[in-house]
C-alpha cells in the first residue's frame, strides 16, 4: 500500500491548459525552486523537458543532492518515495499517485515480514524497486547498477535475502556465486519478452545485438551480449561499434539512445503476443500535461511517516556509502 495520505485527490484541473506548456513548465520550475527528476522510461515530452534524466540509482544521488525547494518526480511511486525518504523538508510531487509499479506490488508488506521473520539471521538486500514499507525492513538498499557490487562487499558467511525481485536476484546469484533467499517478486513489463521473438529479430537483422535489464528473465538474458541498468545499457550502446541493437527494457529508454548515438538502429525487444506489453503501463501515465498540473496546484505530493522513513532511510544510506 502506498504510504502517502490515502484522501489525497489527484489534481484537479481548473482553468484552460496554457497553449506552450513546455514554456509554462519551465515558467513554474522558477517559480517554485523546482527541479524535475525523469526516469528513462518517462515519455519522450518529458525526458526533454527534465533537469536530470537517469535510473534508479542517478535519480536517488541526484535527489540527495539538489538544492530545490520543490521535487518533480516524473516516475513511479517508489522513486518519488525514495525522493522524499532523503529529502523530509522538500516537497516531492508525483505527476500521478496511480503510477505505480507491479513489481514493487509484488511484495505486500505484511507476507515480506512474515517472510524476513521465516529466516532469522539474513541481511536484507532489497532492490530500490519496493515501497518505503519494505526498505524500512531492509538492512541494504541496492539498484540494477549497483546490485553485485553490494553483495560482494558482503562477507560470504553472511546469508542474504533478496527482495523482491526474482530475475535481478538470480542474475546476482549468477555473477557473485553467492547462494540468495530470493523473495518470488518480478516486473510485469521484464516479463513478457518473448523469447522465441528475439531469435527471430536476431536472425532477421544478423548484426544486431541483443542488450538486456537484469530483471528479464534468464531465457531472454542469455541471449544478450551485454546485461546492465538502463543507464549501462545507454552508454554501453553509445560506445560499441555495433550499429544496430536489440533492446529488451522498456522502450523509453530508447529516445535518449537514439539522442546519444543518432547514426544507430535500435528495435524493442517484442512481448510475446501483439499488446504493447513491453512499454510500462504505470510509466506512461505521467503526462507532460499532469507534469504541469501537479506544479500548478502543488499536488499530489508524497508524504510518510518520520518513522517510517528514518527506517528506510537507513539501508538508502548504506547503499549510497557502497556505491562510491
Amino acid at each position: 500500500m502506498f504510504t502517502t495520505a490515502l484522501a489525497q485527490q489527484k489534481n484537479t484541473q481548473l482553468g484552460e491548459l496554457p497553449l506552450d506548456l513546455f514554456a509554462a513548465i519551465q515558467s513554474l520550475k522558477k517559480e517554485l525552486n523546482a527541479v524535475i527528476l525523469a526516469h528513462y522510461y518517462q515519455e519522450p515530452d518529458i525526458q526533454d523537458i527534465a533537469d536530470f534524466i537517469g535510473d534508479s540509482l542517478q535519480l536517488a544521488k541526484a535527489a540527495e543532492k539538489t538544492n530545490a525547494d520543490v521535487i518533480v518526480f516524473a516516475g513511479v511511486h517508489f522513486m518519488a518515495e525514495t525522493a522524499k525518504i532523503l529529502n523530509p523538508d522538500k516537497l516531492v510531487l508525483l505527476p500521478d499517485l496511480d503510477a505505480g509499479c507491479s513489481l514493487a506490488d509484488s511484495c505486500p508488506a505484511d507476507e515480506f515480514a512474515a517472510f524476513k521473520a521465516a529466516h532469522p539471521n539474513h541481511l536484507v538486500v532489497s532492490y530500490i524497486n519496493c515501497s518505503a514499507d519494505i526498505k524500512a525492513m531492509s538492512d541494504i538498499i541496492c539498484t540494477s547498477s549497483n546490485a553485485v557490487k553490494i553483495v560482494q562487499q558482503i562477507p560470504k558467511e553472511q546469508p542474504i535475502i533478496f527482495a523482491p525481485d526474482r530475475n535481478l536476484g538470480r542474475y546476482v546469484m549468477e555473477q557473485t556465486g553467492r547462494d540468495l533467499v530470493l523473495w518470488q517478486g518480478s516486473c510485469v513489463v521484464h516479463e513478457t519478452f518473448s523469447e522465441k521473438k528475439i531469435v527471430q529479430l536476431k536472425i532477421a537483422h544478423p548484426e544486431a545485438e541483443a542488450i538486456a535489464h537484469p530483471e528479464c528473465e534468464s531465457s531472454v538474458l542469455r541471449h544478450a551480449s551485454f546485461i546492465g541498468s538502463t543507464a549501462a545499457l545507454l552508454k554501453y550502446c553509445q560506445s560499441s561499434p555495433t550499429k544496430e541493437f536489440i533492446v529488451a527494457t522498456e522502450p523509453g529508454i530508447i529516445h535518449q539512445m537514439q539522442k546519444l548515438a543518432p547514426d544507430k538502429h535500435f528495435i524493442p525487444a517484442p512481448p510475446m503476443n501483439n499488446c504493447a506489453c513491453n512499454e510500462c503501463p504505470f510509466m506512461r501515465l505521467n503526462t507532460l500535461e499532469k507534469l504541469y498540473w501537479a506544479m500548478k496546484n502543488r499536488t499530489p505530493e508524497i508524504t510518510m511517516s518520520e518513522d517510517i522513513r528514518l527506517a528506510a532511510l537507513r539501508p538508502m544510506q548504506r547503499m549510497l556509502e557502497m556505491s562510491v
